[in-house]
């Protein structure tokens, strides 16, 4: 179980450094400023809370010994990753923002970046029946 929370957490913190580079990469690049609506501390706690709810699901497939739906629980959280796009495509923003249209292009891919940094270090942090026997969780 200790081996799932560090992963969450590095997981999170992952995409939050993605997030915020990210952000400036792109408010440099295009000129404009969404610090009124998105800023460092809600992609930090989105972030953050986003790897620790995948961590959630794992950690009730090991303590369920259901190891084997992992596979669909990857498809879930790919499934709930698009399906969280719909709310920034959606929103109207305040009419003192410049470029409301440029704004789904700064926050679309952050919503992906939880599952690709918990995905891609996952091998890391495998965990298997053996290891949960030895370590005593």
């Amino acid at each position: 179980m200790k081996k799932l929370l560090v992963h969450g957490i590095v997981a999170g913190v992952l995409a939050a450094v993605a997030g915020v580079i990210y952000l400036n990469i792109y408010q440099g690049a295009f000129g404009v400023d969404y610090d009124a609506v998105i800023n460092v501390g809600s992609i930090v706690g989105a972030s953050i809370i986003g790897c620790m709810l995948m961590t959630t699901g794992y950690a009730a497939l090991l303590k369920l010994n259901r190891q084997n739906l992992t596979g669909w629980l990857n498809i879930l959280i790919v499934v709930l990753s698009f399906a969280s796009i719909i709310s920034p495509i959606g929103m109207s923003l305040p009419l003192d923002v410049e470029f409301p249209e440029l704004f789904p292009g700064l926050v679309v891919p952050m919503h992906f970046f939880p599952a690709l940094a918990f995905f891609a270090i996952h091998p890391f942090f495998q965990t298997n029946i053996k290891t949960l026997e030895n370590d005593n969780y």
